[in-house]
């Protein structure tokens, strides 16, 4: 079983002093060249005085643009401790299990993957962004993690619109895709999604016994903690849908 979840968009800046980011480190390593360049038209654009708007940041966050200026220098920090917000929050990375936390996949606008042992400085980019030089990102990205990404098993694929563009499954592992969908009185949300999608995601992890290994199992093992509903493809080589209900 794979967990593939979104970055947050809130992120820990990472701590004041430490060894800052290397990039042959990062899991993935076919990723390095694509990372570089994505880092280095980062940095350029956010040293730029319109970078805000490039970049999609409101006012109150040119000091978070700014600082991408130094992530190549900054103190990195665990990707676990890195990503903050209301998915995370219920997520609880960091108490995760070693072996639980290898199940995790994050989709990054800036990394393109991380694992939740990799080491990054906080940054702010998101998927929807165009680069100079890079164009948009989730076109960017999108071969380059095919070439990287062959998961096997159940994938429980907990991303937003912008990530699920930047990766989608190829018919063979579609098949073993269940999309988490949140309902609240049986009509899709927005406000409760992250939270939700944090908290299916640690039971999954968490839950004793065997990994699921089929979507209808995966839908057992969720409906042992929330109402849950799986739904087959809508369309040939298309992946499955977990409709869950908020708590």
């Amino acid at each position: 079983m794979l967990v593939l979840l979104p970055p947050s968009e809130t992120k820990w800046a990472g701590p004041q002093r430490g060894a800052p980011a290397r990039l042959d480190a990062l899991s993935h390593p076919a990723l390095t060249a694509a990372r570089e360049q994505v880092l280095d038209a980062l940095v350029e654009v956010s040293a730029r005085p319109d970078a805000a708007d490039l970049l999609g940041a409101g006012a109150s966050l040119a000091d978070v643009v700014a600082a991408n200026t130094t992530l190549r220098t900054r103190p990195a920090a665990k990707v676990s401790q890195v990503y903050t917000g209301v998915l995370y929050d219920a997520l609880d990375l960091p108490t995760l299990p070693a072996a639980a936390a290898e199940r995790v996949l994050v989709v990054s606008a800036l990394w393109g993957v991380l694992r939740p042992r990799d080491r990054v400085p906080g940054y702010r980019l998101s998927m929807g962004t165009s680069l100079p030089g890079v164009g948009p990102l989730a076109a960017f990205w999108r071969p380059r993690l095919a070439e990287v990404l062959a998961p096997r098993g159940v994938v429980v694929d907990c991303r937003s619109a912008a990530y699920a563009a930047a990766w989608a499954p190829d018919a063979d592992t579609a098949r073993r895709t269940v999309g988490v969908r949140v309902l609240s009185g049986g009509k899709v949300v927005s406000h409760a999604a992250k939270h939700t999608r944090g908290l299916v995601a640690r039971h999954l992890l968490t839950r004793p016994g065997r990994p699921p290994r089929t979507p209808a199992a995966l839908h057992d093992a969720v409906v042992e903690a929330f109402g849950a509903k799986l739904l087959e493809p809508s369309r040939r080589g298309g992946s499955w849908t977990l409709e869950v209900e908020a708590p």
